[in-house]
């Protein structure tokens, strides 16, 4: 009998993994496709290794800007998606290599009791469950994906050559982030968002800055827009990116007692279900889909299975990150919710076009926007559009996480010349 099954490998089932191992119990991973899941497979890490290649591309064909003379710079496809690939293998092995002493099976599940699970043909006991099967692209009404002419963010990633015309559906983190990489690389772009503007959610201001430098690229950014209305002959491809849903199908939870809701597994603050030894994390459970936040409910999951409800998994700085160029990245509350929650707030904020670093490296576009409770000083929220937002962010993660002033911060010495610093000019 096992301590611990886990149903999916990807990161809340890899991260408890490790987090069960470390306890000393006995754990099988039962995972149908690949090591890693969405993140490593189908999101993160292939997007982000196709969107380096495109800053590459974009920097060579600005080189003159820095005095290399570089002459006709061309795209080779089949070598950025053979990069991609290698980093996808390289970081598997590096994932099974971590998984030595738990047994590994590669079969679908099926849920048949509390202490049971049906893989491959027999039953495994088990003393507790956790459920981590992640999410799936969500099919819009209208557009079924054929993988040919319609395709989701799973299938833009096995293209073999760029698109000449490509029409998103769907603004959002997932959409902008690959209508600024197909048009670097060479795409005719436009997107298709129903709400009146780009990244629903996000930091308004931060949402219009992004859809004008869309327009200087060239994207042509269609808000307000019934998508039902648009002429789909008019795009070699169409990509649809209108969200992702909770990948539960064919687990037999509902079988078992587990409540769930629109495919989500319902849980508590510890991460239990409605049956006490079955849990859940990641996007199988949370309406927040992010690989991080997934990596720590899985190790919160395993801790309250361990020590008996140690912990609430009820985090709520949680960072956001867009790979668009120039990169958006959030923390914490935005201007709009902290007023809706009644509190006064002060708003500081700093254009790159001033920091020293970012004119060094040509990257000018955008601003740090911090927000803080007007009467204690105590930080609340960051939004950042420019250079290295993704990286920024983990600072004032750090200080929102910590209840930091601004004072505190204020008093802090940032190394110069940085785009860090920019942190420190904000306030």
């Amino acid at each position: 009998m096992y301590d611990l099954s886990v149903i999916g490998a990807g990161w809340a089932g890899f991260n408890a993994c490790l987090k069960a191992k470390k306890a000393g119990l006995k754990v099988c991973l039962i995972e149908a496709a690949q090591i890693g899941g969405t993140c490593l497979n189908r999101g993160c890490i292939p997007t982000k290794a196709l969107v380096q290649s495109a800053k590459i591309y974009s920097l060579v064909k600005k080189s003159s800007t820095f005095g290399i003379e570089l002459d006709n710079p061309r795209i080779n496809f089949g070598s950025i998606r053979k990069r991609q690939e290698k980093i996808v293998g390289e970081l598997a092995r590096g994932m099974q290599a971590g998984l030595s002493g738990i047994d590994l099976i590669a079969s679908r599940a099926r849920i048949i009791s509390s202490n049971n699970i049906k893989v491959d043909g027999k039953e495994i006991e088990t003393k507790s469950i956790l459920v981590a099967t992640g999410s799936r692209p969500v099919e819009l009404p209208g557009f079924k994906f054929d993988s040919v002419k319609v395709i989701n963010s799973d299938q833009a990633l096995l293209l073999e050559e760029v698109p000449r015309s490509l029409l998103i559906i769907g603004g959002g983190f997932i959409g902008c982030e690959f209508a600024c990489l197909f048009s670097t690389l060479g795409s005719q772009v436009s997107i298709a968002e129903k709400m009146p503007h780009l990244l629903p959610g996000m930091d308004k201001e931060v949402a219009k800055k992004i859809e004008v430098i869309f327009k200087k690229k060239g994207i042509k950014v269609n808000t307000d827009t019934d998508v039902s209305t648009l002429d789909l002959n008019n795009y070699a491809k169409v990509l649809v990116c209108v969200g992702r849903a909770p990948d539960t199908f064919g687990l037999g939870l509902e079988d078992v007692g587990v409540k769930t809701e629109k495919n989500r597994v319902i849980v508590n603050d510890y991460l239990e279900t409605s049956i006490p030894n079955i849990y859940a994390a990641g996007d199988c459970a949370s309406p927040v889909m992010l690989a991080h936040y997934a990596a720590y409910q899985g190790r919160m999951a395993v801790e309250n299975m361990v020590n008996n409800r140690s912990h609430k998994a009820d985090n709520p700085v949680i960072p956001s990150c867009i790979f668009t160029d120039p990169e958006i990245a959030c923390v914490g509350m935005d201007e709009e919710k902290a007023h809706a929650c009644g509190l006064e707030v002060n708003v500081n904020r700093f254009d790159f076009l001033g920091s020293g670093m970012a004119r060094i490296i040509d990257e000018t576009e955008g601003f740090i926007k911090i927000i803080s409770d007007r009467s204690s000083g105590e930080m609340l929220g960051a939004s950042i559009i420019g250079p290295k937002a993704t990286e920024l962010i983990a600072l004032l993660t750090v200080a929102i996480s910590a209840r930091l002033k601004v004072s505190r911060i204020r008093e802090t010495i940032f190394a110069h010349p940085t785009l860090s610093e920019s942190i420190h000019e904000a306030i």
